[in-house]
């Protein structure tokens, strides 16, 4: 797989220095066809494969978002803390960090908050001009 870099390298010294693709293909360590192949593409679209990689909280989700639920439902002095809950993870065999059971609890909340009340953000009202204010 070739890069832009290495692609912006090759069309100078073929364009502007005027370097013959043997030549080009010898400085670089790679095929003359690759090279002449380069040349002829109009754009250059990445061929990189999307990665997923597993996250260790992904065999917890499931687990995490049940005692979030609960706690939730909990008033604010019977709520266990995040690290509290870290821990319990923990003892189910959860190797990861305090810092991603955060993350998840952050974006959990956020999107039980958005399915509550999704009014409750904030309106910006626009003021428009040439119109009386109404009392």
């Amino acid at each position: 797989m070739i890069d832009v870099a290495l692609l912006g390298i090759i069309r100078r010294w073929h364009i502007r220095e005027q370097i013959p693709l043997r030549e080009i293909a010898r400085r670089l360590g790679i095929s003359r066809n690759t090279v002449r192949r380069y040349l002829r593409s109009e754009t250059i679209e990445p061929a990189y494969a999307e990665r997923r990689s597993t996250r260790a909280i992904d065999k917890y989700a499931f687990q995490l978002s049940a005692l979030l639920k609960t706690e939730a439902a909990k008033s604010r002095k019977q709520r266990r803390t995040l690290k509290q809950i870290h821990e319990d993870l923990k003892e189910l065999g959860f190797e990861g960090s305090y810092d991603r059971v955060a993350a998840f609890a952050r974006t959990w909340r956020e999107g039980q908050s958005e399915r509550v009340n999704p009014a409750s953000k904030r309106t910006r009202y626009l003021c428009v001009a040439g119109l009386p204010a109404a009392m």
